[in-house]
């Protein structure tokens, strides 16, 4: 496959991500022992993005009180709910990001307690933050995030006496890189196929719900708008139908991210309009795609691991029918704002 080497990942997001795991359950059991009143999700453009699939986890699957919020709006907004009883929790792969490095002294500040998942140590958040949880590179290393927050969030739920699978979902993880790679596999000349299509294609809508939400807003705006320049628009399929459906014609491009959780029958929905109306409609269905050794019951939770793998997919294969590469910007970090 193009520009992907399958030993690495299975090293980056198996290996060494699992090996984490201790670490992350000790965190957590410390942080449970000594009680908390909240958990804060933070961060900023792709890492708030790569919260909102476990601000909605938490929310589905425990009663604990759980906030995912903007680092920079955090800053201004005067949030009621945060206090020195907070667990804030942060992500920056360069632990280097303004609004975040920012976000962590604010809530240190407040005396709440911090976790940071960085790919760098020695950075400005890894430093700042009490735990920080390091990812062995910058390569694969929202897959490797993924990894951490499903064991801090299914841990911090266990401990609440809400979730008693987690040893078991926690040997399963173990499972998952095996499967992605075999998911890549069978999806790369979809993506390869789609993006040759649309190397010109000027808009795309994207939609989504439930745990891939957070995809769906990232693909959009961190991928395609940044990384591609394509105009793009993400769209909660909850909220498709009050407005968003009036722009669809026969040649509009609608992407789908199917999940496995409860609300698939909103993008179902939305599947369903769609396919009356445009001639490019395209679905990433995580469904399609076995997971070996895995229980039904935690697919769904597996699905935003999936989801975004595939992704990159279509970006590599967008940057080469492009001819822009994906490390380019105009503006961020190239000028001041």
């Amino acid at each position: 496959m193009l520009k992907f080497d399958r030993e690495l990942f299975l090293q980056k997001v198996g290996q060494e991500a699992l090996a984490k795991r201790e670490e992350i359950e000790k965190v957590v059991d410390e942080v449970s022992a000594k009680g908390f009143k909240n958990i804060f999700l933070i961060g900023s453009g792709g890492t708030i993005a790569l919260m909102y699939p476990y601000e909605y986890i938490f929310k589905s699957n425990s009663t604990l009180e759980v906030h995912a919020e903007i680092a920079a709006e955090l800053l201004v907004m005067n949030h009621r709910h945060l206090s020195k009883d907070s667990v804030c929790i942060f992500a920056s792969v360069t632990g280097t990001t303004k609004e975040t490095v920012a976000a962590a002294q604010f809530c240190k500040d407040q005396g709440a307690t911090t976790i940071g998942l960085v790919a760098k140590p020695g950075t400005p958040l890894a430093e700042k933050v009490d735990h920080c949880i390091l990812a062995s590179d910058e390569k694969h290393s929202f897959d490797t995030f993924f990894v951490f927050l499903q064991l801090l969030t299914f841990r911090f739920i266990h401990n609440h006496d809400e979730f008693p699978q987690y040893d078991q979902f926690a040997k399963e993880i173990a499972l998952l890189p095996e499967g992605i790679v075999q998911a890549l596999e069978a999806f790369d000349s979809r993506a390869e196929q789609f993006t040759i299509k649309h190397r010109d294609t000027g808009y795309h809508m994207l939609v989504g719900a439930g745990n891939l939400w957070g995809n769906t807003y990232s693909y959009a705006m961190c991928i395609l708008e940044e990384m591609q320049w394509i105009k793009s628009k993400s769209i909660h399929a909850a909220e498709f139908f009050h407005g968003t459906l009036e722009l669809v014609e026969e040649d509009t491009s609608v992407i789908l991210f199917k999940g496995e959780d409860e609300t698939r029958p909103l993008v179902e929905r939305v599947e369903r309009f769609a396919e009356k109306i445009t001639k490019e409609l395209f679905i990433i269905d995580t469904k399609d795609y076995r997971l070996n050794g895995i229980r039904a019951e935690f697919r769904k939770f597996f699905a935003v691991n999936v989801n975004w793998a595939l992704t990159g997919r279509l970006s590599v294969y967008f940057e080469r029918e492009r001819n822009h590469p994906l490390e380019l910007r105009r503006y961020y970090r190239k000028m001041d704002y």
